[in-house]
């Protein structure tokens, strides 16, 4: 299991707030969808050693992308 820090909690945020704004909805709705889909814990904090280092834009995507396969309908 991962061991959580505080910059991989920081980025985790980072993420869902980005993203959320990418979207146009709320980082709340985000993270209810990400935590229904376990995102947090098998997608964003497994992938802050390699996903911190690019841009925003490339994170924000990957995280949409994440969420295009386990929930289509849930972006518009």
């Amino acid at each position: 299991m991962l061991k959580t820090t505080r910059k991989a909690t920081e980025f985790v945020i980072f993420c869902i707030e980005n993203t959320a704004a990418k979207l146009g909805i709320s980082a709340q709705q985000l993270f209810l969808e990400l935590k229904r889909t376990d995102g947090i814990r098998s997608f964003l904090y497994p992938s802050y050693p390699a996903l911190h280092t690019q841009s925003k834009e490339y994170i924000v995507e990957e995280t949409i992308e994440y969420i295009r396969q386990h929930n289509p309908d849930f972006i518009k």
